[in-house]
């Protein structure tokens, strides 16, 4: 009985430590979307201008196209 009424002391003690530690990192993921920029500037961050994306998207759209030509039996 004594090692049952510890082992149960026990789980409860970390059940509620872990449960201690998933809510500071709820908190702390929270406090970081709330101190981020809403709008960031691509160029800041290293990420592609709006150029840059336009002819992303024209290559994808061209890979698609071929794609859609190879499965169809078309040879370009």
């Amino acid at each position: 009985m004594i090692i049952a009424a510890a082992s149960l002391v026990g789980i409860s003690i970390v059940a509620f430590a872990l449960l201690r530690a998933w809510n500071e990192w709820l908190l702390l993921k929270r406090e970081e979307l709330d101190h981020r920029p809403r709008f960031p500037d691509p160029d800041a961050q290293g990420g592609s201008s709006v150029g840059a994306a336009r002819i992303e998207i024209a290559d994808l759209k061209e890979r698609i196209r071929k794609l859609e030509a190879i499965a169809s039996g078309v040879d370009l």
